[in-house]
């Protein structure tokens, strides 16, 4: 079996302005790729959402993935397994919440809480997660891969 897809995800949520972003980077072997968006009027759940749909997009279907983050994208699991058992199902952004489940149920996916410690994967995405919110809370709603040139300092390292 290949080594899972890694993929590092934050996000960066400004309740006052409720503005967010989010953004990750995705390891496929020697591969590095990555992406940023962000949105106004929104909530932290819904750019953590976002964000992880995002990620999902862009890996390969029905490839492993190894989840890795720091903050509200850890809660997504066990969310989804509450709701589907009937308990407490969401009631807001429900077309995201099931394409979320679609996505997850679609492959293998692994959640693993890492720090955001400094010159790693998840610090690099952190610190895009927060470009990605003031720009639109500039500018408004926006996605955009992240530039070649920056992500070769994502810190990331084979495993």
């Amino acid at each position: 079996m290949p080594d899972p897809i890694r993929l590092w995800i934050e996000i960066s949520h400004h309740s006052a302005f409720r503005v967010g972003g989010w953004a990750f980077v995705q390891a496929e072997g020697a591969f590095v790729s990555g992406a940023a968006g962000g949105e106004r009027s929104t909530t932290a759940e819904r750019i953590a959402l976002a964000g992880l749909l995002a990620a999902l997009k862009a890996a390969p279907p029905g490839a492993a993935v190894e989840i890795r983050a720091s903050g509200p994208i850890l809660a997504i699991p066990a969310r989804l397994a509450v709701a589907e058992a009937g308990d407490d199902p969401p009631t807001e952004d429900l077309a995201a919440w099931a394409q979320l489940s679609t996505a997850l149920k679609a492959r293998s996916a692994r959640f693993v809480r890492v720090a955001a410690e400094p010159k790693t994967p998840a610090a690099f995405a952190l610190a895009w997660a927060e470009l990605a919110r003031d720009k639109a809370k500039a500018k408004g709603a926006f996605s955009a891969p992240i530039p070649k040139p920056n992500l070769a300092g994502a810190g990331v390292k084979a495993d």
